[in-house]
Protein backbone atom coordinates (compact mmCIF):
# COMPACT_ATOMS: atom_id res chain seq x y z
CA UNK A 1 0.00 0.00 0.00
CA UNK A 2 2.61 2.58 0.97
CA UNK A 3 5.15 1.29 -1.90
CA UNK A 4 4.77 4.97 -3.79
CA UNK A 5 6.94 6.03 -6.66
CA UNK A 6 5.42 9.25 -7.80
CA UNK A 7 2.17 11.38 -7.94
CA UNK A 8 -0.02 12.65 -10.18
CA UNK A 9 -1.20 16.02 -8.31
CA UNK A 10 1.66 16.42 -5.57
CA UNK A 11 0.18 19.64 -5.00
CA UNK A 12 -2.51 18.68 -3.13
CA UNK A 13 -0.03 17.87 -0.80
CA UNK A 14 0.12 21.04 0.49
CA UNK A 15 -2.93 20.94 2.32
CA UNK A 16 -1.41 18.72 4.73
CA UNK A 17 0.24 21.99 6.31
CA UNK A 18 -3.50 22.63 7.35
CA UNK A 19 -2.94 19.72 10.17
CA UNK A 20 -0.26 21.11 12.39
CA UNK A 21 -3.16 24.51 12.17
CA UNK A 22 -5.80 22.37 13.10
CA UNK A 23 -3.99 20.75 16.10
CA UNK A 24 -3.06 24.78 17.21
CA UNK A 25 -6.84 25.42 17.02
CA UNK A 26 -8.27 22.65 18.96
CA UNK A 27 -5.82 23.21 21.94
CA UNK A 28 -6.60 26.72 22.21
CA UNK A 29 -9.91 25.98 21.88
CA UNK A 30 -10.19 23.42 24.81
CA UNK A 31 -8.01 25.00 27.29
CA UNK A 32 -9.49 29.13 27.14
CA UNK A 33 -11.15 29.82 30.47
CA UNK A 34 -14.70 30.56 29.22
CA UNK A 35 -17.19 27.78 30.48
CA UNK A 36 -19.82 26.22 27.92
CA UNK A 37 -22.68 25.83 31.64
CA UNK A 38 -22.09 28.56 34.71
CA UNK A 39 -22.87 27.07 38.16
CA UNK A 40 -22.99 28.68 41.42
CA UNK A 41 -20.47 26.29 42.98
CA UNK A 42 -18.48 23.31 42.38
CA UNK A 43 -19.45 21.23 45.99
CA UNK A 44 -22.05 19.13 44.31
CA UNK A 45 -19.48 17.48 42.32
CA UNK A 46 -16.09 17.67 44.35
CA UNK A 47 -16.26 13.79 45.16
CA UNK A 48 -16.99 12.52 41.66
CA UNK A 49 -13.84 11.04 39.86
CA UNK A 50 -13.01 12.06 35.96
CA UNK A 51 -14.47 9.53 33.33
CA UNK A 52 -12.08 8.22 31.07
CA UNK A 53 -14.73 9.90 28.29
CA UNK A 54 -13.23 12.88 29.41
CA UNK A 55 -10.33 11.81 28.14
CA UNK A 56 -10.72 9.50 25.45
CA UNK A 57 -13.36 12.39 23.75
CA UNK A 58 -10.05 13.61 22.05
CA UNK A 59 -9.96 10.66 20.16
CA UNK A 60 -13.27 12.04 18.14
CA UNK A 61 -10.52 14.91 17.02
CA UNK A 62 -7.60 12.50 16.07
CA UNK A 63 -9.70 10.58 14.14
CA UNK A 64 -10.71 13.39 12.39
CA UNK A 65 -7.36 14.85 11.48
CA UNK A 66 -5.68 10.82 10.21
CA UNK A 67 -9.26 10.98 8.24
CA UNK A 68 -8.28 14.42 6.68
CA UNK A 69 -4.65 13.40 5.99
CA UNK A 70 -5.77 10.43 4.28
CA UNK A 71 -7.95 12.20 2.09
CA UNK A 72 -5.89 14.68 1.15
CA UNK A 73 -3.38 11.88 0.08
CA UNK A 74 -5.99 9.66 -2.05
CA UNK A 75 -6.57 13.30 -3.74
CA UNK A 76 -2.57 13.95 -4.09
CA UNK A 77 -3.07 9.99 -6.16
CA UNK A 78 -0.22 8.30 -5.19
CA UNK A 79 0.97 6.28 -8.12
CA UNK A 80 3.64 2.79 -8.03
CA UNK A 81 5.08 1.81 -11.04
CA UNK A 82 6.38 -1.42 -12.07
CA UNK A 83 9.43 -2.02 -13.90
CA UNK A 84 10.85 -4.59 -16.52
CA UNK A 85 13.96 -4.88 -18.43
CA UNK A 86 15.00 -7.16 -21.62
CA UNK A 87 18.47 -7.10 -21.96
CA UNK A 88 20.35 -9.04 -24.75
CA UNK A 89 23.51 -9.52 -24.49
CA UNK A 90 25.61 -10.42 -28.25
CA UNK A 91 29.00 -11.47 -26.73
CA UNK A 92 32.25 -11.43 -28.92
CA UNK A 93 33.74 -13.90 -30.12
CA UNK A 94 37.88 -14.29 -29.22
CA UNK A 95 40.55 -16.52 -29.70
CA UNK A 96 44.09 -15.99 -28.35
CA UNK A 97 46.75 -16.85 -30.49
CA UNK A 98 50.00 -17.82 -28.30
CA UNK A 99 53.45 -17.64 -29.08
CA UNK A 100 55.39 -21.49 -26.83
CA UNK A 101 58.82 -21.17 -28.94
CA UNK A 102 61.80 -21.10 -27.32
CA UNK A 103 62.46 -17.70 -26.73
CA UNK A 104 59.45 -17.09 -24.81
CA UNK A 105 61.65 -18.44 -21.75
CA UNK A 106 63.45 -15.36 -22.02
CA UNK A 107 63.43 -13.73 -18.37
CA UNK A 108 62.87 -9.93 -19.42
CA UNK A 109 59.12 -10.86 -17.96
CA UNK A 110 59.21 -12.71 -14.70
CA UNK A 111 58.66 -15.70 -14.04
CA UNK A 112 59.38 -15.82 -17.97
CA UNK A 113 57.29 -14.37 -21.14
CA UNK A 114 55.53 -17.44 -21.83
CA UNK A 115 54.19 -17.70 -17.92
CA UNK A 116 53.78 -13.96 -18.01
CA UNK A 117 51.16 -13.80 -20.70
CA UNK A 118 49.71 -16.87 -19.43
CA UNK A 119 49.05 -15.50 -16.10
CA UNK A 120 47.89 -12.08 -17.71
CA UNK A 121 45.59 -13.78 -20.38
CA UNK A 122 43.28 -15.75 -17.24
CA UNK A 123 42.87 -12.57 -15.77
CA UNK A 124 41.76 -10.89 -19.15
CA UNK A 125 39.63 -14.23 -19.57
CA UNK A 126 38.04 -13.79 -16.21
CA UNK A 127 36.89 -10.46 -16.51
CA UNK A 128 34.56 -11.17 -20.38
CA UNK A 129 31.99 -13.82 -19.17
CA UNK A 130 29.70 -13.15 -21.84
CA UNK A 131 32.01 -13.97 -24.78
CA UNK A 132 33.68 -16.74 -26.02
CA UNK A 133 36.82 -17.76 -26.29
CA UNK A 134 39.39 -20.12 -28.14
CA UNK A 135 42.92 -20.90 -27.75
CA UNK A 136 45.50 -21.40 -30.39
CA UNK A 137 48.81 -21.68 -29.99
CA UNK A 138 51.71 -21.87 -32.53
CA UNK A 139 55.44 -22.24 -32.87
CA UNK A 140 57.06 -23.87 -35.17
CA UNK A 141 53.66 -25.18 -36.39
CA UNK A 142 50.01 -24.37 -35.21
CA UNK A 143 47.10 -26.02 -33.33
CA UNK A 144 43.53 -25.49 -31.45
CA UNK A 145 43.96 -26.05 -28.20
CA UNK A 146 40.42 -25.08 -27.20
CA UNK A 147 38.04 -24.69 -30.02
CA UNK A 148 35.36 -21.43 -29.07
CA UNK A 149 33.79 -21.89 -25.82
CA UNK A 150 31.90 -20.09 -22.74
CA UNK A 151 33.45 -22.76 -20.44
CA UNK A 152 36.37 -20.60 -18.99
CA UNK A 153 37.24 -22.16 -16.16
CA UNK A 154 38.23 -25.14 -18.75
CA UNK A 155 40.42 -22.90 -20.56
CA UNK A 156 41.79 -21.58 -17.44
CA UNK A 157 42.78 -25.19 -16.63
CA UNK A 158 43.93 -25.93 -20.65
CA UNK A 159 46.38 -23.04 -19.54
CA UNK A 160 48.60 -25.11 -17.05
CA UNK A 161 49.35 -27.66 -19.85
CA UNK A 162 50.88 -25.32 -22.27
CA UNK A 163 54.48 -25.53 -22.06
CA UNK A 164 57.38 -24.32 -24.06
CA UNK A 165 59.05 -27.56 -26.25
CA UNK A 166 55.29 -29.05 -26.72
CA UNK A 167 55.79 -28.73 -30.37
CA UNK A 168 58.29 -28.28 -32.61
CA UNK A 169 60.38 -25.22 -32.01
CA UNK A 170 59.82 -21.82 -34.55
CA UNK A 171 57.74 -19.12 -34.85
CA UNK A 172 55.01 -19.45 -37.80
CA UNK A 173 53.26 -16.42 -37.12
CA UNK A 174 51.03 -16.82 -40.45
CA UNK A 175 49.91 -20.57 -39.47
CA UNK A 176 49.21 -19.22 -35.70
CA UNK A 177 46.80 -16.62 -37.18
CA UNK A 178 45.34 -18.92 -40.12
CA UNK A 179 44.70 -21.57 -37.54
CA UNK A 180 42.86 -18.77 -34.95
CA UNK A 181 40.97 -17.48 -38.38
CA UNK A 182 39.87 -20.80 -38.98
CA UNK A 183 37.96 -20.68 -35.74
CA UNK A 184 36.29 -17.76 -36.10
CA UNK A 185 35.35 -17.81 -40.18
CA UNK A 186 31.83 -19.71 -39.20
CA UNK A 187 31.11 -17.24 -36.30
CA UNK A 188 28.29 -14.95 -36.15
CA UNK A 189 28.89 -12.76 -33.40
CA UNK A 190 28.60 -9.27 -33.72
CA UNK A 191 32.39 -9.01 -33.57
CA UNK A 192 35.43 -11.74 -34.08
CA UNK A 193 39.06 -11.10 -32.61
CA UNK A 194 42.00 -12.95 -32.60
CA UNK A 195 44.76 -11.52 -29.90
CA UNK A 196 48.18 -12.73 -31.65
CA UNK A 197 50.72 -12.58 -28.85
CA UNK A 198 54.54 -13.33 -30.45
CA UNK A 199 57.62 -12.44 -28.91
CA UNK A 200 60.07 -13.40 -33.04
CA UNK A 201 60.18 -13.28 -36.37
CA UNK A 202 58.30 -15.70 -38.74
CA UNK A 203 60.89 -18.26 -39.73
CA UNK A 204 58.45 -21.14 -40.17
CA UNK A 205 55.13 -22.35 -41.33
CA UNK A 206 53.04 -22.92 -44.57
CA UNK A 207 51.13 -19.80 -44.70
CA UNK A 208 52.26 -16.61 -45.22
CA UNK A 209 51.31 -14.27 -42.47
CA UNK A 210 50.45 -11.34 -44.72
CA UNK A 211 48.09 -14.06 -46.62
CA UNK A 212 46.86 -15.00 -43.37
CA UNK A 213 45.39 -11.06 -42.51
CA UNK A 214 44.48 -11.11 -45.91
CA UNK A 215 41.88 -14.57 -44.96
CA UNK A 216 41.01 -12.43 -41.67
CA UNK A 217 39.85 -9.40 -43.23
CA UNK A 218 37.71 -11.39 -45.50
CA UNK A 219 35.80 -12.41 -42.28
CA UNK A 220 35.76 -9.48 -40.42
CA UNK A 221 38.35 -10.56 -38.32
CA UNK A 222 40.04 -7.75 -36.45
CA UNK A 223 43.73 -8.58 -35.16
CA UNK A 224 45.32 -7.30 -32.22
CA UNK A 225 48.81 -8.11 -32.42
CA UNK A 226 51.57 -7.95 -29.00
CA UNK A 227 54.90 -7.85 -29.62
CA UNK A 228 56.97 -9.51 -26.29
CA UNK A 229 59.92 -8.42 -25.23
CA UNK A 230 62.26 -6.19 -23.66
CA UNK A 231 64.39 -3.42 -25.82
CA UNK A 232 68.36 -4.55 -26.61
CA UNK A 233 68.94 -7.72 -25.08
CA UNK A 234 66.99 -10.21 -22.59
CA UNK A 235 68.54 -12.86 -20.10
CA UNK A 236 67.28 -16.26 -21.55
CA UNK A 237 68.39 -19.68 -19.92
CA UNK A 238 71.13 -22.19 -21.57
CA UNK A 239 71.73 -25.47 -20.58
CA UNK A 240 75.74 -26.07 -19.89
CA UNK A 241 78.01 -28.80 -19.05
CA UNK A 242 77.65 -26.94 -15.33
CA UNK A 243 74.18 -26.30 -15.60
CA UNK A 244 71.49 -23.63 -16.42
CA UNK A 245 72.95 -20.64 -17.17
CA UNK A 246 71.86 -17.14 -18.03
CA UNK A 247 72.86 -15.33 -21.68
CA UNK A 248 72.42 -12.23 -22.87
CA UNK A 249 70.21 -12.72 -26.15
CA UNK A 250 69.34 -9.65 -28.74
CA UNK A 251 65.45 -9.30 -28.65
CA UNK A 252 64.15 -9.90 -32.36
CA UNK A 253 60.78 -8.34 -33.16
CA UNK A 254 59.32 -8.29 -36.49
CA UNK A 255 57.06 -5.02 -35.64
CA UNK A 256 56.90 -4.23 -39.05
CA UNK A 257 54.83 -6.88 -39.67
CA UNK A 258 52.74 -7.13 -37.07
CA UNK A 259 51.72 -4.04 -37.24
CA UNK A 260 50.66 -4.26 -40.98
CA UNK A 261 48.88 -7.77 -39.72
CA UNK A 262 47.26 -5.13 -37.31
CA UNK A 263 46.33 -2.24 -39.86
CA UNK A 264 45.15 -4.94 -42.57
CA UNK A 265 42.65 -5.75 -40.11
CA UNK A 266 40.91 -3.06 -38.32
CA UNK A 267 43.05 -4.23 -35.16
CA UNK A 268 46.04 -2.78 -33.35
CA UNK A 269 49.97 -3.49 -32.53
CA UNK A 270 51.08 -3.04 -28.78
CA UNK A 271 54.37 -3.65 -27.54
CA UNK A 272 54.93 -5.53 -24.42
CA UNK A 273 58.64 -4.61 -22.45
CA UNK A 274 57.24 -6.24 -19.28
CA UNK A 275 54.44 -7.42 -16.74
CA UNK A 276 53.09 -4.12 -16.43
CA UNK A 277 53.21 -3.03 -19.94
CA UNK A 278 51.39 -6.80 -20.76
CA UNK A 279 48.97 -6.07 -18.28
CA UNK A 280 47.94 -2.58 -19.44
CA UNK A 281 47.57 -3.62 -22.94
CA UNK A 282 45.07 -6.38 -22.22
CA UNK A 283 43.46 -3.53 -20.30
CA UNK A 284 43.51 -1.53 -23.09
CA UNK A 285 42.43 -4.14 -25.25
CA UNK A 286 39.17 -4.93 -22.90
CA UNK A 287 37.67 -1.55 -23.18
CA UNK A 288 37.99 -1.63 -26.94
CA UNK A 289 36.22 -4.76 -27.57
CA UNK A 290 33.16 -4.12 -25.09
CA UNK A 291 30.09 -6.60 -25.66
CA UNK A 292 26.84 -5.11 -27.04
CA UNK A 293 24.04 -5.21 -24.33
CA UNK A 294 20.61 -4.03 -25.12
CA UNK A 295 18.24 -2.66 -22.78
CA UNK A 296 14.26 -2.30 -23.45
CA UNK A 297 12.55 -1.27 -20.16
CA UNK A 298 8.75 -1.25 -19.81
CA UNK A 299 7.01 0.60 -16.98
CA UNK A 300 3.51 0.98 -16.20
CA UNK A 301 2.11 3.09 -13.55
CA UNK A 302 -0.67 2.22 -10.69
CA UNK A 303 -3.29 3.84 -9.14
CA UNK A 304 -2.85 3.87 -5.21
CA UNK A 305 -5.12 6.32 -3.92
CA UNK A 306 -8.08 4.09 -3.47
CA UNK A 307 -6.59 2.39 -0.13
CA UNK A 308 -5.90 5.66 1.28
CA UNK A 309 -9.64 6.64 0.39
CA UNK A 310 -11.51 4.34 1.88
CA UNK A 311 -9.33 4.05 4.70
CA UNK A 312 -10.45 7.50 5.34
CA UNK A 313 -13.96 7.05 5.34
CA UNK A 314 -13.75 4.02 7.73
CA UNK A 315 -11.73 6.38 10.14
CA UNK A 316 -14.76 9.07 9.50
CA UNK A 317 -17.41 6.67 9.86
CA UNK A 318 -15.77 5.41 13.01
CA UNK A 319 -15.40 9.02 14.41
CA UNK A 320 -19.30 9.60 13.30
CA UNK A 321 -20.33 6.38 15.29
CA UNK A 322 -18.37 6.99 18.55
CA UNK A 323 -20.01 11.21 18.42
CA UNK A 324 -22.99 10.24 18.28
CA UNK A 325 -23.27 6.64 20.48
CA UNK A 326 -20.55 6.98 22.97
CA UNK A 327 -19.64 10.26 23.19
CA UNK A 328 -23.24 12.23 23.46
CA UNK A 329 -23.75 15.89 24.19
CA UNK A 330 -26.39 16.85 25.97
CA UNK A 331 -28.59 18.89 23.83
Amino acid sequence: MFNIDSWANPEYLYLLIAIPLLIVWYWFKYNRNDAELSFSGLEAFSGEAKSRKVYLRHSLFVLRLLALSLLIIAIARPQSTSRRQNVSVEGIDIVLALDVSGSMLARDFKPDRLEASKDIARNFILKRPNDRIGLVIFSGEAFTQVPLTTDHAMIINMFREIKSGMIEDGTAIGDGLATAVSRLKESDAISKVVILLTDGVNNSGSVDPLSAAEIAKLYGVRVYTIGVGSEGYAPYPVQTPFGTQMQQMKVQIDEDLLKKIATETGGRYFRATGNAKLRQIFNDIDKLEKSKIDIQEFRKKYEMFLPFALLALSLFVLEILLRYLVFRKIP
